[in-house]
């Protein structure tokens, strides 16, 4: 994993990955992004809160944006697109939110695989880039990941990339319309081992 020093039209890092390029979203990314959620709605749906019922427009992605550029100015999360290593196939997301300094140094990733894409080790990729990320760039000392027990690709996804699995929590996150519990995941820094 490299990290990259260029940029066209979006602030923030760009990540390289195995097979995967991670980078900030981009104005410009509305069509294909609202393309690859409309699509994948029923295959995201069951693992991922409620969407809006103006979630795929224009001016709620211009919000989430506007969100984004305001979360990493602060350094409280970095939001990046998965592509393809061209750059040219939007794939799916991945965060790095809820960044924690001081005594924590910790942060908490999300991600999402359009449907077209699952199933190929893409988020796996991109959890391990975004980890090389977290503790390299970032200087975090910790990472947090969570998913429904239910969601075995997820918790797979987690394992593959190093994650240590620390607990469960009862109606952790509104999933759907419903609290759920969710299985909790860990990975310390010291343990990380680049793809």
């Amino acid at each position: 994993m490299a990290l990259l020093d260029w940029m066209t039209d979006a602030t923030g890092p760009v990540v390289e990955g195995q097979g995967i390029l991670l980078r900030p979203p981009r104005a410009a990314d509305y069509a294909v992004w609202s393309d690859l959620r409309a699509v994948s709605r029923d295959y995201l749906q069951p693992w991922e809160p409620a969407w809006p019922d103006d979630d795929l427009t224009r001016a709620a992605y211009r919000r989430r944006l506007g969100v984004y550029a305001r979360e990493m100015e602060l350094g409280h999360a970095w939001p990046f697109f998965i592509l393809d290593p061209t750059g040219r196939t939007l794939l799916g997301a991945i965060t790095l939110s809820n960044v924690r300094r001081g005594v924590a140094e910790t942060g908490t990733l999300g991600y999402w695989i359009g449907q077209p894409y699952a199933g190929r080790g893409l988020a796996t990729a991109a959890v391990r880039a975004l980890a090389g990320f977290a503790f390299r760039s970032v200087h975090l000392h910790r990472l947090e990941a969570s998913c429904l027990p239910s969601n075995l690709a997820s918790r797979r996804v987690l394992e593959r990339a190093g994650f240590r699995k620390e607990g469960e929590a009862r109606a952790y996150l509104k999933i759907n319309g419903v609290w759920a519990d969710h299985i909790l995941f860990g990975l310390v820094s010291d343990e990380f081992v680049s793809p």
